[in-house]
């Protein structure tokens, strides 16, 4: 165990802009999809740093399987302004980093720009090991953290680095939070502990909050005087003991805690070296993107970092319609526009473009995994909107879905679009629609639409205590924006409604019986 200094380094660093190339290449890893305009030997090298760096999750949480079956995209820019304006519509926004997961999968966001950083990883890698650890977490990792957790968890392991044998280097400093822990006030352990980020009132609040999480998930993990404690902790709350209760029984008088983690940051810190190099990835193939995709790639960049915001929809299906227009063959485009227009508010979208924009595409390209999954979405949609109530016209429209599903079995969204057509139906699953579910589940269980949708599936099978234990790693989510919470209620108001229907049943069998 090595040790280095946190208290003398107040992060500052500088950004050199790094140039950029016409062609986007692809490269696959056993975990990753990456993009990138970078040459394929710097893509390479970035590629089997990033594998390397989910190898050392593995190999420190003891996750036998090598790789995904669905893997993350991930998308690189030129600069962190890039980011930022693609993220937010703003390229003077101070986010350049991004990971985000909705009904359309997860997929990342990063950049190529090098930073003069003194110490440590660049700043580039660290916010992308922090996410890719909030990911990793979330699939592999199937108990409910708290969120200053969770957040101390994506810092902790966000500085991995490697040395030149390959051995993982991890919980170094994570020095871009020197000023807030030493120059900021600080803030109680208690904050920390029962505070969600979201509760912070500034961005010097929030970036203390990040640092204390930090500092306190690595003092658990390196202290000797603590170990276990954060697995006594857990091991707790997932049992449904109080938080404060937990927090107290596992880490002591939270005064102390306090006292101690304010020793803690002035302390020379200890970081850990994997015993033996961390496996290298795979086979990596770099690979240059067909025209059609080339061409498309920053269309959809636009496209999908505009969801939720309406005016930039509109933006991005306009731009679209003029690029469509000049390609009418390219099912990458074409897509993308019916994709764009679909995503507009209900009364403002043309309905009939989105058809004629998927004809194109899948006249081009018939096997089109998403543009299938769309056409099956509009034909649902259309179904529902006019009360249709023939069996043949609802199994018509889940066609487009299901040969979607049978071009790409490891895709999540034909999966679960297949089992939301029967909610559009407004009939019970099927059988075959739940097992949909439950592999789409498994193949993202990031996903919180998804992760929702079967904890309710598997309580309406009365499986109730696995579903409220997946409501709980949602309610715990700092990112779920409190709709865990609602969730893990209304759950456990079935399973209390079930039983005492069961116990109703059971006397009514009793008094029979003495009859």
């Amino acid at each position: 165990m090595r040790r280095i200094g946190l208290i003398s380094f107040l992060a500052m660093w500088a950004v050199v802009a790094a140039p950029a190339h016409a062609k986007w290449l692809r490269a696959d890893t056993e975990s990753f999809i990456i993009y990138s305009e970078s040459n394929e030997k710097q893509l390479h090298e970035f590629a089997a740093n990033l594998q390397r760096f989910d190898n050392t999750l593995r190999l420190v949480f003891n996750v036998a399987d090598e790789g995904e079956e669905s893997r993350l995209p991930i998308y690189l820019l030129p600069s962190g302004n890039d980011v930022a304006g693609l993220a937010t519509g703003s390229r003077s926004s101070p986010i350049v980093g991004w990971y985000r997961v909705d009904s359309d999968g997860a997929f990342a966001m990063s950049h190529r720009q090098k930073d003069a950083q003194a110490r440590g990883t660049s700043a580039a890698q660290q916010m992308l090991f922090h996410e890719y650890s909030h990911h990793f977490m979330k699939r592999h990792l199937r108990a409910a953290f708290p969120g200053w957790f969770i957040e101390g968890f994506a810092e902790y392991y966000s500085t991995v680095d490697f040395d030149k044998d390959g051995r993982g280097l991890i919980g170094q400093p994570v020095y871009r939070r020197a000023y807030g822990l030493l120059m900021l006030p600080k803030m109680p352990a208690e904050r920390v502990l029962f505070e969600p980020p979201s509760a912070m009132r500034n961005l010097g609040q929030t970036d203390t909050y990040y640092g204390r999480s930090w500092l306190l998930t690595h003092m658990l993990f390196h202290s000797p005087a603590r170990t276990n404690q954060i697995g006594t902790y857990i091991n707790a709350i997932n049992a449904g003991g109080d938080p404060r209760k937990a927090a107290i029984e596992a880490f002591g008088e939270l005064d102390m805690l306090d006292k101690d983690l304010n020793r803690y940051v002035e302390s020379r810190l200890s970081y850990r070296t994997t015993r033996d190099p961390v496996r290298a990835a795979g086979d990596i193939r770099i690979t240059p993107l067909a025209a059609d995709e080339d061409a498309a790639i920053m269309a959809r960049l636009e496209r999908i970092n505009a969801a939720g915001n309406a005016e930039r929809m509109v933006k991005a299906r306009d731009a679209l319609r003029a690029l469509a227009a000049k390609q009418p063959a390219n099912p990458e485009i074409q897509f993308e526009l019916a994709a764009a227009e679909w995503a507009i508010e209900n009364d403002a979208r043309d309905l009939s473009a989105v058809r004629a924009a998927l004809d194109k595409a899948l006249a081009a390209k018939p096997d089109h995994v998403r543009a299938n999954v769309l056409l099956g979405r509009l034909k649902l949609y259309e179904l529902r909107d006019r009360g249709e109530t023939d069996p043949a016209a609802w199994r018509d429209a889940r066609r487009p879905i299901q040969l979607a599903n049978r071009t790409d079995p490891n895709d999540a969204v034909p999966l679960y679009a297949y089992f939301e057509s029967f909610l559009d139906e407004g009939k019970r699953p099927s059988e075959m629609a739940i097992k949909a579910l439950e592999r789409a589940f498994v193949l993202t269980p990031e996903n919180v639409q998804i992760r929702v949708a079967y904890a309710f599936a598997l309580a309406n099978q009365g499986e109730f205590d696995p579903a409220i234990r997946l409501a709980k790693t949602v309610a715990f989510d700092p990112h779920d924006n409190g709709q865990g919470e609602a969730m893990l209620k209304q759950l456990e108001a079935m399973r209390d409604r079930r039983a005492g229907a069961r116990g109703k049943a059971s006397s009514t069998t009793a008094a029979t019986d003495d009859d």
